[in-house]
């Protein structure tokens, strides 16, 4: 730490971060100017706090021996700070202070040293470009499956070259790592777990490449077991912390499983030997011949597969046939292990699984604000004994995050953070900011269409207005919803001899493209584009009218009628826009497009087994199974080129393409397993060419996958869908920032008044909604900017009390958009509400470890900030 200097001349503040245990940040004042460049050890220079905004008249007094600011408001005599006298801060501390709020509102964990050079090598690896080419790398890695033995037809390549591309890639995935080694502490690095397996899988890829090489140069069968490891390179990466919360939930929630899974097998054994007892010994048989219930271990198999209920009834009625009393054994069975069991285990894996949730969002919530907490303390001055950030430290870090944020937009988030109107920021208030960043707000300026821009006399005539209001008005909308109707009852009453159906689409064709250009017209291209309803009509008209061109020109009846249909399916595709549209469906129509995004995370942890059992699926039963047709009579090789499976039901229900020859199949067979329907037919085709065992492999698959994974997947989606459901059906505004902006007029929703507005032809902020263009109609441009008599320049905005109606003084509208920015965002606010809003939480030093469930978990512990 620096030590303090004084003098008259000048003063500046310093403010140095150390990385110890009990780290604290500390403003220092330092003096004479020409030392102060001498003991910097960044080489950034001084920053100069002088907000660029038109801001209220303040002063400051410093006093350097008692350390304390005073300030004074020359209008009221309220506390204020002058950003002219005020204490400048440095780039490299801005710079650090912007990292830890860039941090706390992606939801990173921020593990770096405290240098410019560090701070701009981790700047450098969370650099977008950066994630993009890592996303790159691990989709090619994972789609070198595609190319190796045993390949898609027509893309095999010798392994040469399949291996030469995973050296280069493992090489990058090394260059990563020791990227983040360079800026991160050490002892940091080393204790974390995630960057020793990425080393351990690395080291076992290279050893499985050098030893199949040798196999394979000595004449050797040989086997690529590593690429099993593929997809956990994705896992363990910094940038995957979703599908990694997923996996470490998963691992969490399968202790508390596992004595329900316990009892549930333990009675699934005791059933299977008494079916074995039962029905072993009485000569029955399967329809294709097998022995009913013949081994213990095929009874056990059995009755598994009817708790999955794919066997259901097929495997009660041979004993069924023979006594109609056998069926108390089976309804006993699936009472107790399928009705009650199967229950009790997605009741289990939801309270556990909701339970580490919570725990993780919670670890995430105080990890947020102890970022930001180091980031008040970084930007903090004192103001009448307590540590304050100041309006022009508040806008340079606003600046700083980004550099193209509307100024008027900065006033509004300072307005909304100042609750209590001090003009200045304590700590509990900076707290609520990583939320307010993570409010996707819109705003425009100029809504001028093309052809208002460069045509002002048509676009602003009488008859254009005019048109424009028809455009804009409801009852348009109305109008081309019913014809979308009639146009799907038309197609459903035509038939294959009907002569009048090309005429009726083109009809309909018609009017669907002059909808698409009235609305061009009016809203131009900018504005149009920006809804994903006129997006849809866009691709699905215009597809449908380049099909019907071509239908003309080919004039070929096939063809034709292969166009038709592939025309009449997109039109249909319009009928999901009228549900949309419809006021008691729109809640859940907007509720699953909010949930879908979040569902991808879990999406990855699926497609993570898929990877790992279709790689093990292929090289167990690749070859044994080939699709050949199904010609007996001709020239077909019969029974899946396998004479094993000859009468078998995996022949007889055409199954032979489900085989594991290469990894797209293999990707097919895994989903087919997912949806249970007769899985265990194809459990029993790959035990008859291969070994009865074989049915651990997919007994496996469905207990991980189906029973476990899905499981948790209905729990996160139960979660979220009724979060959001609740969040969507409140009346009340979302967030204190959309309350500011109704209040202070800036609101898109808000229609402008020409006789308070000086706003022309700039104009509020389009909607999600098609009904959002009725509200504001677009004035000519009379006046554009306006410099006089205190007028602003477009864009612009003074700093303006938040309690006042200020659209006549800003030529900006905002729209909050319902959308949620990311999954981090969307699992903190469905239990950040359960946590006070000045809570930092325990030190978290290490993420992967629990928090302690109970209500108390904070008594007793340091309250000192995580990682200061």
């Amino acid at each position: 730490m620096e030590s303090t200097e004084k003098d008259s001349s000048t003063t500046e503040v310093t403010i140095e971060s150390e990385i110890n245990t009990d780290q604290h940040i500390v403003n220092s004042v330092e003096a004479s100017s020409s030392k102060v460049h001498q003991r910097r050890k960044s080489s950034l220079k001084l920053r100069n706090s002088v907000s660029d905004q038109n801001s209220t008249p303040i002063s400051v007094i410093y006093k350097p021996d008692s350390e304390i600011i005073e300030v004074n408001n020359a209008a009221d005599g309220s506390a204020a700070i002058d950003s002219t006298d005020e204490p400048p801060v440095s780039d490299l501390n801005l710079l650090l202070a912007a990292t830890y709020v860039e941090d706390a509102r992606d939801g990173r964990h921020s593990d770096f040293k405290i240098s410019e050079r560090h701070l701009k090598l981790y700047h450098m690896y969370q650099n977008k470009w950066g994630q993009v080419v890592l996303n790159f790398i691990i989709v090619l890695h994972l789609a070198l499956a595609l190319f190796e033995k045993p390949a898609v037809p027509a893309l095999q390549v010798t392994y040469w070259v399949t291996i030469t591309i995973e050296i280069g890639i493992l090489f990058f995935y090394l260059f990563r790592l020791l990227h983040i080694s360079v800026f991160t502490p050490l002892t940091r690095f080393w204790s974390d777990t995630k960057n020793i397996l990425i080393l351990v899988f690395v080291g076992l890829t290279f050893l499985d490449i050098v030893i199949y090489i040798g196999l394979i140069e000595s004449g050797n069968y040989g086997i690529r077991w590593s690429r099993v490891l593929r997809p956990l390179f994705a896992v363990n990466f910094p940038e995957m912390r979703q599908i990694r919360r997923a996996f470490r939930n998963l691992r969490r929630t399968l202790p508390d499983v596992v004595n329900v899974l316990f009892l549930f097998f333990f009675s699934l054994a005791i059933f299977a030997l008494m079916a074995f007892k039962l029905f072993g010994d009485r000569n029955l048989t399967w329809v294709d011949g097998r022995p009913y219930f013949g081994t213990y271990w095929d009874s056990l198999f059995d009755l598994y597969v009817l708790v999955t209920t794919a066997n259901n009834p097929d495997i009660m009625m041979p004993a069924f046939d023979d006594s109609a009393y056998y069926v108390i054994f089976f309804v006993a069975f699936l009472v107790i292990c399928f009705f009650i069991y199967m229950n009790i285990i997605l009741a289990v894996i939801y309270n556990n699984y909701r339970k580490h949730l919570k725990n993780e969002v919670r670890k995430t919530v105080f990890s947020k604000r102890q970022q930001l907490s180091k980031a008040f303390e970084i930007l903090a001055i004192k103001s009448e004994g307590q540590k304050v950030i100041t309006r022009s430290r508040f806008v340079q870090l606003m600046k700083l995050l980004d550099s193209k944020k509307n100024p008027a937009f900065i006033n509004v988030m300072w307005i909304v953070l100042d609750c209590d109107g001090s003009d200045c920021l304590e700590k509990r208030e900076f707290l609520k900011l990583a939320d307010l960043l993570n409010v996707e707000v819109s705003e425009v300026v100029d809504r001028t269409t093309f052809i208002g821009h460069y045509l002002p006399s048509i676009y602003y005539s009488k008859p254009s207005r005019v048109l424009c209001r028809i455009v804009k008005h409801k009852l348009f909308q109305i109008f081309f919803d019913f014809l979308t109707l009639v146009n799907a009852v038309v197609i459903g009453i035509s038939t294959s001899q009907s002569n009048w159906d090309d005429a009726a689409e083109w009809f309909f064709l018609s009017f669907f493209l002059l909808e698409i250009l009235l609305k061009l017209y009016v809203l131009g291209f900018r504005r149009f584009f920006r809804r994903m309803w006129n997006l849809f009509d866009f691709v699905v008209i215009g597809a449908a009218f380049i099909m019907a061109l071509v239908d003309v020109i080919i004039q070929n009846e096939q063809e034709s009628r292969l166009s038709l249909d592939v025309l009449l399916v997109l039109r249909v595709l319009r009928l999901v826009k009228i549900i949309g549209s419809i006021g008691r469906f729109k809640v859940i129509v907007l509720t699953i497009t909010k949930v879908i995004p979040s569902l991808i995370t879990y999406g990855g942890v699926i497609m993570v087994f898929y990877y790992m059992f279709a790689i093990v699926g292929m090289e167990s039963f690749q070859g044994l199974v080939k699709f050949t047709g199904y010609d007996v009579e001709g020239e077909s090789d019969l029974f899946c080129s396998n004479s094993k499976l000859e009468l078998s039901d995996f022949w007889r229900d055409h199954y032979c393409n489900n085989n594991f020859n290469d990894v797209i199949h293999a990707f097919i067979v895994m989903f087919e397993l997912t949806v249970v329907n007769q899985w265990h037919v194809i459990a029993y085709g790959y035990a008859a060419v291969t070994d009865p065992w074989a049915r651990l492999y997919f007994l496996l698959f469905h207990l991980i996958c189906v029973i476990i994974v899905l499981n948790i997947f209905t729990a996160f989606v139960l979660e979220v869908f009724i979060l959001e459901y609740s969040a969507t059906c409140e009346g009340n505004l979302e967030s204190q920032l959309e309350k500011k902006i109704q209040e202070m007029g800036l609101s898109f929703k808000r229609k402008v008044s020409n006789r308070v507005s000086s706003v022309s032809k700039e104009d509020l902020v389009s909607s999600d909604s098609d009904s959002s263009d009725a509200d504001v109609l677009d004035s000519p441009p009379n006046n554009p900017t306006s410099d006089n008599d205190g007028g602003i320049t477009q864009g612009d905005s003074i700093f303006y009390p938040g309690y006042k109606d200020v659209s006549g003084e800003t030529d900006v509208r905002f729209h909050i958009s319902k959308r949620l920015k990311s999954v981090e965002v969307l699992l903190q606010k469905m239990f950040e509400k359960e946590i006070e809003v000045d809570d930092l939480g325990p030190n978290i030093e290490n993420l992967d470890k629990d928090l302690q469930d109970e209500d108390t978990y904070l008594s007793g512990q340091n309250r000192t900030l995580w990682g200061m």
